[in-house]
């Protein structure tokens, strides 16, 4: 006996799409459940991921900047060692100058190197009191940082756990929505994700609830609804753009309003007996 060959999408009723449309809209639905079952603990590990990162960076620039400093302090020292013995120097041709225009030369040259060792102190001291404060913001950004990653371990477990749990059911849900999206044309299916995208609740295929739509809850009139009912076209709502399924095709009991009974006014004994 041959096979029997996969059906076209395209072939299928509209009520067989719209039924296979909602059978993929429940499989992504408890999807997103276990997403929100994890919370915000993927964005909270990739934040302090980042951070990390950032603090990393941060914490090798301010290295980086303590060392030029260093080397700077180093620098300065060199050229007031250096400004130290040009005085020494000049100090000493000056008690062998034979006139005042060479001994003038020399105290000028004396008074040049005192005021460079002055400056070169002046740069030291404020090198040094930078240093301080990038050695201290280093300090604390480490402190930060380690701080993060065990913030980022405990996160990191957390989200392993719920992972481990859930990774079986996630996976046989996917693998079925996948089944299901090849039963449905292109052309609907990629409508649906766009609605499905879009919305904040995640559905892009609702049924009527209370002569409403179960995804906006604006009324529907009656003859969409009939329309709905019939099972002939896809029709999506006019307001939020989601499409309508008829409730007992998705397998949903309808929901019926009912009518507050009102009460009939009575008479009061006191009012028959002055009538009478």
């Amino acid at each position: 006996m041959a096979k029997e060959a996969k059906k076209d999408p395209q072939e299928l009723t509209v009520e067989q799409k719209l039924k296979t449309l909602y059978q993929l809209q429940t499989t992504l639905s408890k999807i997103d459940e276990i997403k929100t079952l994890r919370g915000e603990l993927p964005l909270e590990v990739q934040d302090l991921e980042d951070e990390i990162a950032g603090l990393s960076t941060r914490i090798e620039r301010i290295k980086s900047e303590i060392a030029e400093l260093k080397t700077s302090i180093a620098g300065k020292k060199v050229e007031i060692e250096a400004a130290k013995a040009s005085v020494a120097k000049y100090k000493e041709q000056q008690d062998n100058v034979r006139n005042n225009r060479e001994y003038d030369f020399l105290t000028k040259e004396i008074e040049f190197q005192t005021l460079e060792i002055e400056l070169c102190e002046k740069r030291i001291k404020e090198f040094t009191a930078q240093e301080q404060a990038k050695t201290a913001e280093e300090a604390e950004s480490s402190n930060t940082l380690e701080e993060r990653k065990k913030d980022l371990e405990v996160k990191k477990n957390e989200l392993d756990e719920i992972i481990s749990e859930t990774k079986q059911e996630e996976e046989k849900l996917r693998d079925k929505a996948k089944d299901l999206e090849t039963k449905i044309e292109p052309r609907l299916l990629q409508s649906f994700k766009r609605i499905r995208k879009n919305s904040r609740n995640g559905l892009g295929i609702v049924y009527v609830q209370r002569d409403a739509c179960g995804g906006c809850f604006n009324k529907i009139p009656p003859q969409r609804q009939l329309d709905i009912r019939s099972r002939k076209k896809v029709i999506v709502c006019e307001y939020c753009g989601r499409i309508m399924i008829d409730p007992e095709l998705a397998g949903v009991t309808p929901e019926h309003k009912e009518e507050p009974v009102k009460e009939k006014p009575t008479r009061s004994r006191r009012k028959i007996a002055d009538a009478d």
